[in-house]
């Protein structure tokens, strides 16, 4: 194993095919993560960045080269390995929180640790915490449409965190959030990603959230480059 990166891509390549075209989202794209960085990844709408992430999580399938995470070719895996994988390797925040509506904060955040098989009491406790990190002691038993767009969005952070993964991957996590929330949110992430020894790699369009990362990268005609944020 390479200790010194977390995620090694080579060659990458992306291209959905139907009757009348090809179109390549991706080409010949190339790139290294530092175990415990923080990589932020900018680009127009369109560019690709969404695609990638889903690559690298093993959310979506390449077209060509391949993906190392911790020296696992994730492009070689099948799905029963690949869901192995999310499970413990990564934490996984989106867009859109995609809590579960009738369950509360705490059942949101504890039940995917539960779920793999821990204890409830272990769970809970833990979830508990987690929560507490973010500023939702006051929130545990609050179902998802009692609460504001900003907590729904740290109940995620909280919850990307419970299986203690290596790798977060976060796809747009302050873009559905009025820009006081997504600062507030953004300072969280970093905050919480440093606290816990984690590696993050982060798709945006906000330039502020952008500047905080370690190292930024441009995607552009399906190739990433070096960004100054």
């Amino acid at each position: 194993m390479n200790n010194d990166y977390i995620l090694r891509i080579n060659n990458l390549e992306k291209t959905y095919k139907s009757e009348s075209e090809t179109l390549t989202i991706l080409k010949d794209l190339s790139m290294n993560v530092e175990r415990g960085s923080k990589c932020v990844i900018v680009g127009q709408s369109g560019s690709g960045k969404s695609t990638l992430l889903n690559i690298i999580g093993g959310l979506d399938k390449a077209t060509g080269g391949e993906v190392l995470i911790d020296d696992y070719n994730i492009t070689a895996l099948n799905e029963k390995e690949l869901t192995r994988l999310r499970q413990s390797l990564y934490g996984f925040i989106f867009q859109f929180h995609y809590l579960l509506k009738d369950f509360t904060a705490l059942e949101n955040v504890y039940l995917p640790l539960y779920m793999k098989g821990e204890s409830k009491k272990n769970a809970i406790e833990k979830a508990k915490h987690l929560l507490n990190e973010v500023g939702l002691s006051e929130r545990f038993n609050h179902i998802p449409s009692q609460l504001s767009g900003g907590e729904r969005q740290r109940v995620a952070v909280a919850r990307c965190l419970i299986n203690e993964p290596d790798l977060i991957l976060a796809d747009e996590p302050t873009g559905n959030l009025d820009p006081a929330n997504a600062e507030l949110i953004g300072n969280i992430l970093f905050d919480i990603v440093d606290k816990y020894k984690k590696t993050l790699i982060l798709v945006t369009h906000d330039m502020n959230l952008a500047k905080q990362g370690d190292v930024k990268f441009l995607i552009n005609s399906g190739k990433l480059q070096e960004a100054s944020v």
